[in-house]
């Protein structure tokens, strides 16, 4: 007689206890009362780049949150907030040959972000993400830029994902 109550209370303070805890899905760990996130327009401040660079990832962070997590993009008085400087865009030279030439060029995009906690009107953190992508230095960098920033954009969008919402 003991046993079906006894689960019915386990699962009664089991059910309160998951509604007061922080959401956790698949790494997302978010304070419940945090519903809003806001990402204002990235500042270029890289030489070299292209003039749409920072709203590009500017609209990939804000997707990122999006589709990954249960906040709503506000502009209105956001529970959180990014805010971000692309800092460098560059290409460079990896791997050596004999002579003067390479084998492999690398774009390396490096991008400043602040983490800002609005409800505990705190910065939680502002660091630099950077990333980068290999490609034979036989190919003209046209051909391969789109792709090259594509990759780069969804590691950096995964980086600070993780910094903001994984307890890593």
């Amino acid at each position: 007689m003991k046993t079906p109550l006894f689960r019915l209370l386990f699962l009664v303070v089991l059910g309160v206890s998951l509604t007061r805890c922080s959401i956790s899905l698949s790494g997302v760990s978010l304070d419940p009362e945090l519903r809003t996130f806001f990402v204002p327009n990235f500042k270029n401040n890289a030489e070299n780049a292209q003039p749409s660079l920072s709203i590009t990832l500017t609209e990939a962070l804000k997707d990122k949150v999006r589709t990954e997590s249960r906040l709503i993009l506000s502009e209105n008085d956001p529970d959180i907030e990014f805010k971000g400087t692309l800092v460098d865009y560059r290409i460079s030279a990896e791997a050596p040959r004999t002579g003067e030439s390479t084998a492999i060029n690398r774009l390396t995009i490096t991008l400043a972000v602040e983490y800002y906690n609005n409800r505990k009107n705190e910065q939680v953190w502002k660091r630099n993400f950077s990333f980068f992508y290999d490609f034979s230095s036989s190919v003209d960098f046209s051909a391969v830029e789109e792709d090259a920033i594509r990759s780069i954009s969804n590691q950096l969008m995964e980086d600070i994902f993780n910094a903001a919402f994984s307890n890593w």
